[in-house]
Parts: structure tokens; sequence; C-alpha cells
């Protein structure tokens, strides 16, 4: 554990960033890499792919099953990437035991913007990196969630404005471009999300595979985006699409027809379980729990997948950090500060914009390699997202420098162990240039 200083442009420190680095001891190998981590949010610390996903240590959470008061148990992590590269866990300000130093009004435009959240971020790594004299190492960029949209812009914003060449870049479960969220005209939101209500559907009767996937890709890439281009003024075409979306979603058809079959995430969730008193999570639509409104109209609790990791995160991480590692701290552990949410640039959702820094970067380095990582599950960043994105990519140097890989799960697919330990197959291959 350890913190860096942030500083404004006069030098004044203005906040403090703790970190939790995993490196080898002994002599330093010049060829090992080190990796430095982000979630998202934002207002994530970045517990959950520390103690969920790639750290040397884990504890169960995020599927279907887990509970708040399930015993906090670290164990040893199976699928960590500790053997391969060193890591580095970055915990933005006002999140984790990180904390700004000004006051508030003074903080949000150093620390809750788009552009400056980048910038210091990309300037802590500039600073680990000198601090521990490892700028010549090769270099990694894992990002989740939010952190996913911090991980092309971090990566390019290293490259253009601090003079550091980054190998590689992970992306978990990533926000890579705004225009899957507008829900109104355009029809790339439900080509989006379509694919990941049918892969749970198709999860649930135990026949998710490449084929089934590629059978719903196909159709979303054609007979149904140009029906939904068509419109409630073609009948036949609504028709066609209240067939197959209740097909692959398993919604009744009635439902589907009621919105054209223009199936809305949140509809979705409540829609899907109503009959059994429960709600699915966007993160991952097959982990329910109890809804205690079941006769709202609109949902009225916090998501299923967030109410029951935070409990156990909180716990092993700061029992992690004062017990194990002996950090002394006298502060609050923030793993999922909806204060620094709510503070954020206002409708920052509508301006997230990583796919061209992540062209640019790639178009910059022609070594650069990109591995994108989705849960089939996941409604809130569906995978076919980044691949629709990927698809108007041109291509830049040798097939496969740039993929998109889809898992069984949700938002966060690593809980599941045959998925995190698929997860750690296709890193080694990126890192080893395979």
């Amino acid at each position: 554990m350890g913190s860096l200083p942030v500083r404004d442009d006069k030098g004044k420190k203005i906040a403090e960033v703790v970190f939790t680095a995993y490196t080898l001891d002994g002599p330093r190998d010049p060829n090992r890499p080190v990796t430095f981590a982000f979630n998202g949010g934002p207002g994530a610390a970045s517990v959950y792919l520390n103690l969920g996903a790639i750290g040397p240590k884990r504890i169960q959470f995020g599927a279907q099953g887990d509970s708040p008061s399930d015993p906090v148990r670290l164990k040893d992590n199976p699928a960590t990437w500790l053997d391969f590269t060193d890591l580095v866990f970055i915990d933005p300000v006002g999140t984790g035991f990180s904390r700004a130093l000004v006051p508030p009004a003074e903080a949000k435009p150093h620390f809750f913007e788009m552009d400056s959240d980048i910038a210091y971020l990309s300037r802590i790594v500039y600073d680990w990196l000198l601090k521990n004299q490892r700028l010549t190492s090769p270099k990694y960029v894992v990002g989740e969630s939010y952190g996913g949209y911090r991980g092309p812009r971090v990566t390019h914003y290293l490259q253009t404005n601090l003079g550091v060449g980054v190998n590689g870049v992970v992306l978990v479960s990533p926000a890579l471009s705004a225009a899957f969220h507008d829900t109104d005209a355009s029809p790339l939101h439900f080509m989006a999300s379509l694919p990941s209500m049918a892969a749970a559907n198709f999860e649930r009767q135990g026949r998710l595979d490449a084929a089934h996937m590629a059978e719903v890709e196909a159709y979303v890439r054609g007979e149904f985006a140009t029906d939904l281009l068509r419109g409630q003024a073609d009948p036949a075409a609504v028709d066609r699409v209240v067939k197959r979306v209740s097909a692959y979603t398993g919604l009744d058809p009635v439902e589907v027809r009621r919105m054209g079959g223009r199936i809305d995430d949140r509809y979705f969730l409540r829609a899907l379980y109503r009959d059994q008193g429960r709600i699915g999570s966007w993160y991952d639509s097959n982990v329910t729990s109890f809804d205690p409104y079941p006769w709202s109209p609109d949902q009225r609790v916090n998501d299923p997948v967030l109410d029951a990791i935070l409990a156990p995160t909180t716990s092993a991480m700061v029992d992690f950090v004062t017990r194990v590692v002996g950090w002394k701290v006298d502060a609050r552990y923030e793993p999922l500060s909806t204060a620094v949410n709510r503070d954020w640039e206002k409708n920052w959702w509508r301006l997230i914009d990583a796919a061209s820094d992540l062209r640019e970067a790639v178009a910059i380095d022609p070594k650069l390699r990109v591995l994108i990582v989705h849960g089939y599950d996941d409604l809130s960043c569906p995978y076919f997202a980044s691949r629709l994105i990927l698809d108007q990519m041109p291509a830049m140097g040798a097939p496969g420098r740039v993929q998109v890989k889809a898992y069984p799960g949700g938002h966060m697919f690593y809980s599941r162990p045959d998925s995190g330990a698929q997860l750690r197959r296709d890193v080694q291959a990126i890192y080893a240039g395979g």
C-alpha cells in the first residue's frame, strides 16, 4: 500500500491517491511487465478487480446466491495475473482511501470531470513508474466498466502527453461510447442489448454457446436493425420483430408487442421475474433478489448485484489493508461512492467516447494490443456494443490486434471460476504477444 500526491498547476498538494501494488521481491527483471488497474463507477475503488478478478487473493461475490452476510474469507486466486505481471491497483480521488485535500467546490474541476480525471490518473501512473524506476518496463492498462472508458483514454494520454508507451490494454466490461445510451430514436441501444438478453435466456435453458449467439448476432446486424428502422409504420416489420424478440428473450409476446420489440433494459429485468416476485440485476440479468415492491410501476430498490457486493468487498479490503498488510489509516473506506457519482460532471454518461482514443492509440503504436472482454448477461455494458464499435474501426496491422471476447456471466463475469480462468488464458496470450 502507498500513496502519491496530486498537485495543481502551482504545485499545491490537492489530493492523495492511494494504491495497492503487488511486485516481486528481489532483483528487478527489466522484462517483467507492470499493469495498472482501474475500476469505474465513476466512484468505484479498484477492490473489484483486485479481490475479485486478477489480484493474488479473492473473495467470492457477484454471483447468484452470494449474500452480504456471507463469511469474509480471502482465498488464493487461481486466476491471478501476478505470476506474469506486477499489479498496481489505483483508487481515484473519493474512492477507497484516496481523498481530496481541498473543499468540494475546488475538488470538482480537478477530479470529477472527464478530461481532468484522465489527466491526473495518467500522471499517477507516470509518477508511480518514475518513483519505482519502472519507466522502461513493459506497461499495460486494465480498466473495468467506466474504468474501461478510462483505459483507452489513459493509454492515449500517456502516449501523447507524458511520453510513455503502453504495450497492451485489457478492457473488462467497458463503457466505450454514449451512442448506445440513447433509447429514443436510435436503434443502437436495442441492437446492443438484445444479444445479452438472448444469452441470459439461452443460459437458463442450458444452451448458451457460440452457435446460438452467432445466430442472434446475425439477426441483430441484419433483419432486426432493418425492421427497427421501418418502425411502427410497417405492421409486417413489427410482427417479425415481435416473433423473433419474444423467442430470443423468453418474454411474453403480448408484452413485446406492447413495446414494439424495443425492450428497455429495466423493463426486461422486472418483466422476466415478475411472477416470481423477484428482480434481475442490470449487471447480470440471471442474478436476482426479492423485489420488496412488486406492485410498483418502477424499480424502488438498488441493484441485486450492487446490494450484495458492498459488504463483503468493504470488509475484506479493510481487513486486508489494516491487519494483513498492516497499513494503518484512520479513514472510512469507500468501495463505491455515491457522493463521487453524484458530484460527477453533469450528464457524463452522454459524453462517453473512448472509441476515438482507442482508434488513435492503436494507430499511433503498431505493436499495441487490445483485448476487450465482457460477460454475455451484462445489460449495463453489453458485449455487442463493443462488437459494433470494432466493426467500424479500420484494419490497422495484423488481424487480432484488437479483439472482443465474451464469457458466461455478467458485468463481473470473473465471479464464475471458469470465466475467470478463461480471462486469464486470453490475457496471457496478449502479454506473450500471441
